[in-house]
């Protein structure tokens, strides 16, 4: 299975959450910047509000796009000590990307929200959304961090991702909709024919016309 693009992931998301359709009470959060174009989709198709979950993986040393873990907005922080040990990260190391990606999420939060406060997520029906997953771990520090905030659900959707990080998830969310879960699993971009960039200006426009629901 492929996705031609993100658009089209998002389309075939919201059709496996077409039992969703009607609530008064859904939310719909995409974790920035890929997840926002599929959570786009969703949010129109659902005729639900769409806000962004600012969450941001950890980098391993040398190579970022691996993550060793992920923060949430509120801080929240899960590590993955299994690859951290197996990597030998320094503590030091974990502590300076943490501070580093705390300062990312407050830019963004400036950026994407401007003045106006995070979601509402008290009694609430919230679907969180990214355009894959490898480890899984920035979804799980988004989940951890909305629970908090008593959901009256929690919904992690996503195209595709390994078992085992659908596996990690489980316990952290009421549903897991996952459209393609592969075994041997490459990198998220590999089930995409078109995996670009997304920009924040791209982001920023997703995010208008639902911005003040």
């Amino acid at each position: 299975m492929r996705f031609r693009d993100r658009t089209a992931a998002g389309q075939e998301l919201a059709k496996a959450l077409r039992d969703l359709q009607g609530r008064n009470d859904l939310l719909v959060l995409g974790i920035p910047r890929g997840g926002v174009v599929v959570a786009s989709q969703v949010a129109h198709a659902l005729n639900a509000p769409l806000d962004v979950c600012l969450t941001h993986k950890l980098g391993a040393p040398d190579n970022p796009e691996l993550a060793i873990g992920a923060m949430a907005e509120s801080g929240q922080v899960v590590l993955d000590q299994d690859l951290i040990e197996e990597l030998w990260v320094p503590t030091r190391y974990v502590e300076a990307e943490t501070e580093h990606q705390r300062k990312e999420l407050a830019r963004r939060a400036r950026l994407y929200r401007g003045n106006q406060p995070p979601p509402q997520i008290l009694n609430r029906t919230v679907i969180v959304i990214d355009d894959g997953l490898a480890t899984g771990s920035t979804m799980m520090a988004a989940l951890q961090a909305l629970d908090g905030q008593a959901p009256v659900s929690l919904i992690a959707a996503i195209p595709v991702a390994p078992p085992e990080a659908i596996h990690r998830l489980a316990p952290l969310a009421n549903r897991v909709e996952c459209l393609y879960s592969p075994h041997p699993f490459w990198a998220v971009g590999a089930f995409y024919d078109r995996f670009d960039q997304v920009s924040d200006d791209e982001v920023i426009e997703l995010l208008k016309p639902t911005k003040d629901q």
